[in-house]
Order: structure tokens, then sequence, then C-alpha cells
């Protein structure tokens, strides 16, 4: 089932629905630029057999209004839109699983909405938070220290993107999800294709917005909410990531309190074929009975 939700004037989103609707909600988070599409459909039938599966386009992405360039927002805009996609759909408390940028919103909604929670599962994302990582040996690092992003990505996202035509733009997006894959797994270009040219017929066009990147990050610091925090937490470790490479999820994990940390071996920054059996057996292990 398919919804449009207004969740600020003049912006609504576009919202899916999957499983049965007396299931306990869960709430699936995209990363930066991605539309909710980008959950891979097998990944979101395997939680809709427990749950009722929400997943929803950001702004600047997919079907919802693509604001940014005449009404700037922050990025805790983007998390605020995410309560107001369940207040839409009249779910007082939720699941939620967020990848990426979604891992960030959703240690949002830890700090500022617990009360919205069943639980949280954060994949491929950093701690919003300012204590060190301590290592096992017990030697510390300042969360500015830890790993940085592969500079092959870096190299990438500076790149201007131009406009060559449909084919050539499904090129560009292969190569840029072959290098956030990692080099653990094969990688599949011909599927890796077909989900971003359903992506792009989803969205109606194949232009890219920048609009996340250059929504304002202040005010998301939440080191005494995350320290004291009731919701449980799922953090994901993918050993192939160029994003947030380990020992970032063990940080996290040490942020959030009571959080725990499951790893899916060969995984990176994306969702191929297969990481989705473990990684939803994960979380639906998280989710079971809460």
């Amino acid at each position: 089932m398919e919804h449009f939700i207004e969740v600020a004037p003049g912006t609504r989103l576009w919202v899916e629905e999957r499983g049965a609707p007396d299931a306990p909600p869960l709430l699936l988070i995209m990363g930066a630029q991605a539309s909710g599409v980008g959950w891979p459909d097998e990944l979101v039938d395997l939680l809709a057999a427990h749950h009722r599966v929400i997943r929803y386009d950001h702004r600047d992405t997919g079907r919802s209004t693509w604001p940014f360039e005449q009404r700037p927002y922050a990025v805790v805009d983007l998390a605020a839109d995410a309560v107001a996609v369940l207040d839409g759909l009249g779910v007082e408390r939720a699941h939620v699983v967020g990848l990426s940028l979604g891992g960030m919103l959703a240690q949002l909604l830890i700090a500022d909405h617990p009360d919205r929670l069943f639980s949280a599962t954060l994949i491929g994302t950093c701690a919003l938070s300012t204590v060190p990582y301590v290592h096992p040996d017990g030697t510390r690092t300042e969360p500015g220290e830890l790993p940085g992003i592969a500079p092959q990505l870096l190299e990438m996202w500076a790149r201007t993107v131009e406009d060559r035509g449909l084919e050539a733009e499904l090129d560009r997006r292969v190569e840029h999800w072959r290098v956030l894959a990692g080099e653990q797994l094969p990688f599949d270009a011909e599927r890796t294709r077909a989900v971003e040219r359903k992506i792009i017929e989803h969205t109606g066009h194949y232009a890219t917005s920048t609009a996340h990147g250059r929504a304002d990050t202040a005010g998301m610091d939440r080191t005494r909410e995350l320290a004291e925090t009731d919701v449980p937490a799922l953090v994901v470790s993918a050993p192939a990531e160029p994003v947030f490479p380990p020992p970032h999820p063990q940080h996290l994990a040490q942020a959030v309190r009571g959080a725990r940390v499951v790893e899916i071996p060969g995984m990176g920054h994306a969702l191929p074929q297969e990481v989705l059996a473990p990684l939803a057996t994960a979380i639906l292990a998280h989710t079971a009975g809460r």
C-alpha cells in the first residue's frame, strides 16, 4: 500500500507499507540521497513476514517533494520526518532500522523520541557521541581519530555529476556501488544496475541531488541521551565497510547504552544478495518479543 504524507508545509513524502496491518510496525530509514526503494524487495519481504514494514522516500529523493533549493532544511528535520511518517500512519511505536545517514536519524529518534521506539537497528553509521572509543586493550581513541572514509569514495564524491544521459548515469551509479560494496563479496553489476533503473523509474527522472550533503548538521550531538537510553539497540558491523569501517560499529555500541554488535560477513556499505538473509535474521532476532 502506498501513501503520501505531508511532513511540513509544501513537503510530502512517498510512503509504502508491506505486511499484515496488525503486525508490529518496523520503519526502514534509508541513507543520504537514497530512495526508500533502495531497500531491496527481498529484504522487505523477509521482514514483512513478521512486521508491518514501512519504507519511505526522504525529501529530495524518489517521489517525495524536492524542496531544498527553495526551502533548505537541517539533518534534524529529516529525523522529524520519520516521526511524521509514523504519525501520518497512526503508529504509536515502531521498530526502526537505519542505514548510513538513516542510522544517524535513528540515533536522533533513540535520543529524542524513545517513547516512539520498540527497538533500533543501526547499520553503516557512526556514533552521534563524543565519547572516546575504548579498544580491547584499554587504550582510547577520540571519535575524530577513528578510521575515515575510503579515499576512492571521497574522490568520487568530489566529482561534478554531469548529465550525459540515462545509461551513463546508470554506469556512474553502478561504479559508485561497486566501491561502496567493499571487496569481500562478488559484486553483481547487473543486479545493481537493475535496482538503480527501478529507482529511476520510481522517481520519474534520473537527476541527482546533493541536498542531504549540504543540510545543516548543527545540533546532532546526543552523547548524554545515547548513554542513558533504554531503547534496545543492535549495531551491525560490516567488515568491508568503506564509509564507517571498524571500529566505528564497536564505538557506536559503546556510545549507546546496552547496545550489542552483530557482524554480517563480507558486508560493506551496500545490500547485495548475499547479506540479505543474514541481515534479516539478525534484525528479526533483535525485534522478536519486543
